[in-house]
């Protein structure tokens, strides 16, 4: 696991991650598209997140299973949070000094458009095994 430290664009909003892990994700579907204009790339930082400046971060409840938070001031995308383990989705943008990173699973792989692909080798879970995995956790 890495410790990082990082901030949104103006600074309003500082974090502190003490447990990332080095092994990123990759979400295709229409909701994170919508939000980044691209697939979400993010680490797992777990629960050990500090945030700083909360004053301006605005949460937005994006499911049934999850919320984002972004700046207020700057736009910058903050979190992905799961709400019945309190667990963070950081963009891995974010931290600017994280080394040995490897993708290791794309989300709604059945939903990745034709206009791009990776080429990496990862796990993949397509819409049906997402939903299956989260019926029993709403």
């Amino acid at each position: 696991m890495l410790y990082s430290e990082a901030s949104c664009l103006c600074g309003s909003v500082k974090i502190t991650a003490e447990n990332i892990n080095p092994k990123f994700t990759v979400c295709h579907c229409q909701s994170c598209r919508t939000w980044g204009g691209a697939p979400f790339f993010a680490v797992k930082c777990g629960t050990q997140v500090k945030l700083e400046g909360e004053d301006k971060i605005k949460i937005y409840k994006s499911s049934s299973w999850a919320s984002r938070g972004f700046c207020t001031e700057c736009g910058t995308h903050l979190f992905y949070k799961f709400k019945e383990t309190g667990e963070y989705n950081m963009p891995v943008g974010l931290f600017s000094n994280l080394e040995g990173l490897e993708m290791d699973m794309q989300y709604f792989s059945d939903m990745r458009p034709s206009y791009y692909c990776f080429a990496n080798e990862t796990k993949e879970m397509t819409t049906e095994e997402i939903m299956a995995y989260f019926a029993d956790k709403v």
